[in-house]
C-alpha cells in the first residue's frame, strides 16, 4: 500500500502525504453487488486514520480537523468505508479517495465574512427614496390655513 496523497488546497498549500503505515484497513463482506461471491470474497473496505497520532498535519491543522471532523470521530479515529464495487481492488481505490477529500475539505479554515460598508450611490438611492415617499405622504394632507 502506497502513501496516500491529499491534494493541495486552502489550509494545506503544499497538499498532505499521508504514511503508508499510518492508514490501518480491514476487509469484511460487503452487502453490495457480487453474485455468488458476495458471502466469499471481503470486498468492503474500511480504512482507518487516527488524526491524533499521524504526522502528517501540524497542530494547527490537527485542532482544525479534530474540531471539525469531531461527530464522525471514534475517539481520535476517522473511519471511511467503501463497498460499492465488486473488486476489493476498485474499494481500495475509492475509500482512499473518500478519506483524501474528506481530509481536504475539513483542514481548509472558514471563510470569514468581512462587512462591508455601503457605497456612495446606495445611500444616495436610499436617502431619495425616503424622500420621494415623504413628498407623497406631505402631498396627502390637508392644505394649510396659509
Amino acid at each position: 500500500m502506497d502513501d496516500l496523497h491529499v491534494p493541495a488546497g486552502p489550509g494545506a498549500p503544499h497538499g498532505l502525504r499521508i504514511p503508508a503505515a499510518e492508514l490501518a484497513e480491514q476487509f469484511t463482506h460487503a452487502s453490495g453487488p457480487g453474485g455468488q461471491g458476495v458471502n466469499t470474497s471481503d470486498s468492503r473496505v474500511q480504512l482507518r486514520l487516527d488524526l491524533a497520532t499521524t504526522t502528517a498535519v501540524d497542530d494547527d491543522q490537527r485542532e482544525r480537523l479534530l474540531s471539525v471532523l469531531a461527530p464522525r470521530l471514534a475517539g481520535s479515529v476517522l473511519t471511511v468505508s467503501a463497498e460499492e464495487h465488486r473488486a476489493q481492488r476498485r474499494n481500495r481505490v475509492a475509500a482512499r479517495e473518500r478519506l483524501s477529500a474528506i481530509l481536504r475539505e475539513a483542514i481548509a479554515p472558514p471563510v470569514v465574512r468581512r462587512p462591508t460598508k455601503p457605497t456612495k450611490g446606495s445611500k444616495r438611492r436610499r436617502l431619495d427614496g425616503k424622500r420621494r415617499r415623504s413628498e407623497t405622504k406631505q402631498n396627502r394632507r390637508r392644505p394649510g390655513v396659509d
